[in-house]
């Protein structure tokens, strides 16, 4: 998990999600706000629709900090991931290969620089 600062707080992803700007990939939909902080906040919202249970939940949810944190340095803002429940999720490494090749496409094209 990444350190608490660095979480959005449930109030604060219903304001990203409501005022956000979004950007989208195949399968996830990003929203942000810009935020004065020198730093950026994250956080994923998983539909109970795509995962069987909460431990593959929380097993994508983890993945998915330890991945923003590696690549913090370079985003600004508060920005919340949304899963679409279309697309199921397992706990397999071809499911978490193909979420991470996403956020990876979303990092590398810069989509959110923009906003």
């Amino acid at each position: 998990m990444i350190e608490k600062k660095y979480r959005l707080s449930e109030r604060e992803v219903k304001k990203v999600l409501s005022k956000g700007k979004p950007f989208f990939s195949y399968s996830l939909v990003f929203k942000k706000i810009p935020s004065k902080l020198s730093y950026a906040r994250f956080a994923i919202v998983i539909s109970g629709k795509s995962v069987p249970n909460a431990v593959v939940r929380n097993s994508f949810r983890r993945s998915f900090y330890i991945f923003m944190k590696e690549n913090a340095d370079t985003l600004r803002g508060d920005i919340v991931c949304i899963i679409s429940s279309k697309i199921k999720l397992w706990s397999d490494t071809e499911c978490y290969k193909k979420i991470h090749s996403e956020w990876k496409y979303i990092l590398e094209k810069k989509l959110w620089k923009n906003i």
